[in-house]
């Protein structure tokens, strides 16, 4: 019996040790890809890469009508992703709500576009900047705004598209309008 048991704390241990191993190499791993390949002393240091610098950018936005949004979420402080969620206008969508994911995204500095996928033959392409608005504190109405020009296009059924722009702006909702998390039982 003691053999026995002998097996089954070895046994019993194997994630742990499992587990030191990866996080072990995990640092090893980050510790290499922190130090530069090169030094040079006459070189003057690139600029910081700040992955937070546009994450306070994330949050919904107001879009063209009551009830619509965008929402934006900035990622390492560069990436960005989100999706619009608009009311359908077309025969077969009218008065339906209908999302519509960032096929590309991108934020350079406060320079902000995206376009989305297409859904039921309509996408939208935005290009502009994300600005100061009139709210006074972080997490305030309008607090930021994402301001330039949004261009809606659509393809008939002949395959033929048409497009229109419009300069828009849209206001950063307040934090507190946010969804809710669902009760957990």
């Amino acid at each position: 019996m003691k053999e026995l048991r002998a097996v089954f704390v070895s046994v019993s241990i194997l994630p742990v040790v499992i587990a030191v191993v990866v996080l072990a190499y995990s640092s090893l791993a980050l510790s290499q890809d922190s130090q530069p390949a090169h030094s040079s002393p006459s070189a003057p240091p690139g600029p910081a890469k700040d992955p937070k610098a546009g994450a306070n950018y994330s949050g919904m936005y107001s879009f063209l009508k009551e009830g619509e949004f965008v929402q934006v979420t900035v990622e390492d402080g560069v990436h960005l992703t989100g999706f619009v969620s608009r009311y359908g206008d077309g025969e077969s969508d009218k008065g339906a709500f209908l999302d519509q994911f960032f096929k590309t995204g991108n934020l350079e500095g406060n320079k902000i576009s995206f376009t989305t996928e297409t859904v039921h033959g309509v996408w939208f392409d935005f290009k502009g900047t994300v600005e100061r608005g009139e709210g006074k504190n972080p997490g305030d109405e309008g607090y930021y705004v994402l301001k330039g020009t949004l261009a809606q296009s659509s393809t008939d059924v002949n395959k033929k598209v048409s497009s229109h722009s419009r300069d828009v702006l849209f206001k950063m909702f307040p934090q507190e309008m946010g969804p809710t998390p669902a009760a957990r039982n």
